[in-house]
């Protein structure tokens, strides 16, 4: 199997395509997950997103092992395949060239990857397959990540082909982008889903790795350049983070009063943290649990200052992948 790494305007590295999707836009949605993030947030769900280029995903508990298998560590020319004591795997990352024969070569799919090279039209072919749920719901495509302006010319082309082929657009937003990036994606959406973590630009810094400023500014000209769009402010509500009456204060009262805006809270969850042990990663809140108790108190806070503007309504599905995709179909 041959790996381009390659992204340009029509072809981009996407990780996930799901499908019927209630909560990321209007209607029934398909969300098109695209690679690359500029934030480190402690949280993430979807760590795979966060470097632009493919990685090896190796699920330990699928792993043959050597003395029965042992074709990756054959078929690696970096020597990044190292044999444990009990005769697992481990990949050594900063050995590894990524020429992913390793991937190929697993018979038991213990190795997959996360991301694939893709065009634009093969994208939305996947994207038209779900047509039939569009019309009735007013639903379409949504671009997430990561964050998909991450891979701007590929982000672009997919919305304005999108728009070209009458699907409705939206797009999920970090804000950590730069202007001109998000004001050329804006004039092919119908929606736009924009995160804002924390108004506290040394807390944000703390625990996404970026501060807050050039978030809270693309916001601001966003709502005066494009009244009209509609906006969907969202909050991933962290403990130890964001999960107080101050923080959410702050967030509503920042965005109240502005065209066209709606107001969701996410509860935390930690359904992705299976992810980081696939790709030798740490994930450092395994300890942290939210109260349903403060959520509640933190939504009818919010609902009490935005009234119809602030949404109740909480992903019963998360949006995460606990298996690393298929290398060939993404599925």
């Amino acid at each position: 199997m041959g790996h381009e790494k390659r992204s340009d305007d029509k072809h981009g590295f996407v990780f996930n395509i799901q499908r019927y999707s209630l909560h990321d836009g209007p209607g029934i949605r398909t969300i098109v997950f695209l690679k690359g993030c500029p934030l480190r947030c402690q949280w993430c769900s979807n760590p795979e997103s966060q470097k632009v280029s493919p990685e090896v995903a190796l699920n330990s508990r699928k792993c043959i092992g050597t003395k029965e298998c042992g074709f990756c560590a054959r078929e690696c020319r970096d020597g990044a395949i190292i044999e444990k004591d009990d005769g697992q795997i481990r990949i050594d990352r900063n050995a590894c060239s990524e020429c992913f024969r390793c991937v190929d070569a697993c018979p038991s799919k213990a190795m997959t990857l996360f991301g694939r090279l893709m065009s634009v039209d093969e994208v939305l072919r996947n994207v038209e397959a779900d047509g039939i749920f569009y019309g009735r719901s007013g639903g379409g495509m949504t671009l997430s990540g990561g964050e998909p302006l991450m891979q701007p010319g590929f982000a672009r082309e997919l919305l304005k082909e999108a728009r070209r082929r009458r699907i409705n657009t939206s797009l999920e937003t970090c804000g950590f982008v730069d202007w001109k990036v998000l004001e050329a994606a804006c004039f092919h959406l119908d929606t736009i889903l924009f995160d804002i973590k924390s108004m506290d630009p040394v807390k944000h810094k703390a625990f996404t790795g970026v501060t807050n400023e050039l978030i809270l500014d693309n916001f601001e000209r966003l709502c005066r350049e494009f009244p009209n769009l509609s906006k969907r402010v969202r909050t991933p509500v962290v403990p130890g983070f964001n999960d107080t009456m101050e923080e959410i204060g702050a967030i509503v009262d920042f965005i109240k009063g502005r065209p066209n805006i709606e107001y969701e809270m996410l509860a935390y969850h930690r359904y992705g943290q299976p992810k980081y042990e696939y790709l030798d990663r740490v994930y450092t809140l395994s300890d942290v649990h939210l109260d349903d108790g403060r959520m509640s108190e933190l939504r009818g806070m919010a609902k009490e200052r935005l009234g119809k503007l602030a949404l109740e309504n909480e992903p019963t599905e998360p949006r995460v992948r606990m298996e690393a995709p298929c290398a060939t179909c993404g599925s």
